[in-house]
């Protein structure tokens, strides 16, 4: 196996990922299914945080569309991550993998406030650590606050976990011919307004020179085969990289 490129990974997953066929906002089979992908890249020797958006639960961009105030929806929101990033802790625990949830909305009783040495501290003595509650505030969405983290832990890539393959030209559940990027750059991505993270994740990843690996999360063991590089992703990087 060639020598993977990173060390230190933020794994990006949406909430969607948790939901199966049951019609459960979490289901757990499926969230073990993601947390025994996080334990094999784990066993291959990568630190890794993770966060987890909420929109399996709730939205808050579509409770404001539906006539509730953006900030409290936003609120509503970051709850939801919390709720999944424990869903997400549980099913390591049963594995056997240390984790540490920590918020970025205090809540004492069932994870630790965000604290960025401690978060460090846990990383480096190989626990998994779990990013809740985006950055805290409301405006902002759990892709900016996975690009915040990835940037104040030091990590090498974001890596974001989607039901496609990669970054395409176009939808490619709506476009047969979409063409599939091999690598793209971060300016590419902004203007052309492709679809990876929002313009706030992608700028801060650009500006802190963190890459953007966009895998399909869904295929079992794609995570690890990502990760030893060969397999299926697209690379959103600074051009000359």
């Amino acid at each position: 196996m060639p020598q993977p490129p990173y060390k230190r990974i933020l794994l990006k997953l949406s909430g969607e990922v948790l939901m199966g066929q049951s019609g459960l906002s979490i289901d757990p089979a499926v969230t073990a299914r993601v947390a025994d992908e996080i334990a094999n890249a784990k066993t291959m020797g990568f630190e890794l945080c993770v966060v987890v958006g909420g929109g399996n639960i709730f939205r808050g961009m579509a409770g404001a569309a539906r006539g509730m105030e953006r900030a409290t929806g936003d609120y509503m929101g970051m709850l939801a991550t919390v709720m999944n990033a424990l869903a997400v802790q549980n099913a390591l625990e049963q594995i056997g993998v240390e984790t540490r949830v920590q918020s970025a909305i205090p809540m004492s009783s069932v994870a630790e406030p965000f604290i960025r040495r401690r978060a460090l501290r846990h990383l480096e003595k190989g626990r998994v650590v779990i990013f809740a509650a985006g950055v805290g505030s409301p405006f902002f969405t759990t892709d900016t606050g996975a690009a915040l983290r990835a940037a104040e832990m030091g990590c090498d890539a974001l890596f974001k976990g989607t039901s496609v393959d990669g970054v395409y030209d176009a939808d490619p559940k709506l476009v047969p011919t979409a063409k599939r990027y091999e690598t793209v750059t971060f300016s590419r991505v902004l203007s052309d307004n492709l679809k990876v993270m929002d313009a706030s994740a992608v700028a801060l990843c650009r500006d802190n020179n963190i890459p953007i690996v966009v895998f399909n999360i869904r295929e079992q063991g794609n995570l690890a085969q990502v990760l030893s590089g060969h397999g299926v992703a697209t690379i959103v990087q600074n051009e000359g990289e």
